[in-house]
């Protein structure tokens, strides 16, 4: 069986003042790490969640080096003022700054809901710096074009839940033009999918990584 550390961190990042981010990571403790992943989360939500639902132990022993931020202003990160009002975007200096001093290039984020905000401003400016990209039906898609979502060429697994009238269709509308895109559409799943249903999450996000 596959053994996993887990560790709790902070780190400074430019753009985000009066304090440092919080940040979880796991990692299998033996044996080569395969890829770096950088969790997100929603305005109601935290890193604690990746720990909760086993995401973080899972892409662990899949062999990934997992980080879970809080956001600025959210979680354990409250104090840390954030670089852009919600539902605004954010620059994308900011996940740049974050990938960086967290060593995660070339990275797979995955990105839900309010989080949109940080993922799609560094998806379309440096998609040279991710390895894929998982939008779970982030905010923010309408700020951009078609052929802007067409000009990125990056691995995205476009994932939502059926059940999910306020993001799930509204969202996968505009990241359908993603040049190099598949669909997940979880059966019975609300906007956080991967808390409905963990295990159909999980068995996604495996079997994507596993094609990259």
């Amino acid at each position: 069986m596959c053994e996993v550390e887990v560790s709790d961190g902070n780190v400074q990042v430019e753009g985000c003042t009066f304090s440092p981010l919080f940040y979880r990571q796991s990692r299998p403790s033996s044996g080569e790490t395969k890829m770096s992943v950088l969790l997100l989360h929603g305005i109601r939500f935290s890193s604690q969640n990746w720990l909760d639902n086993g995401t973080l132990h899972t892409l662990a022993k899949a062999g990934c080096r997992a980080v879970a931020i809080d956001l600025p202003g959210l979680g354990r990160s409250e104090l840390a003022k954030a670089p852009a009002k919600v539902g605004e975007l954010a620059p994308a200096s900011f996940l740049v700054d974050v990938c960086e001093q967290l060593q995660l290039n070339p990275v797979v984020v995955i990105s839900p809901s309010l989080s949109g905000m940080y993922s799609l401003p560094f998806l379309i400016q440096h998609q040279n710096l991710l390895r894929a990209y998982i939008p779970v039906a982030p905010i923010c898609t309408d700020k951009f074009t078609p052929e802007q979502y067409q000009s990125v060429k990056v691995a995205s697994l476009i994932v939502y839940g059926d059940q999910d009238a306020q993001l799930g269709e509204a969202s996968f509308s505009n990241l359908r033009h993603l040049a190099n895109h598949s669909v997940a559409v979880m059966k019975g799943a609300g906007h956080p999918c991967y808390l409905d249903d963990p295990d159909a999450w999980h068995r996604l996000l495996i079997e994507f990584l596993a094609k990259l």
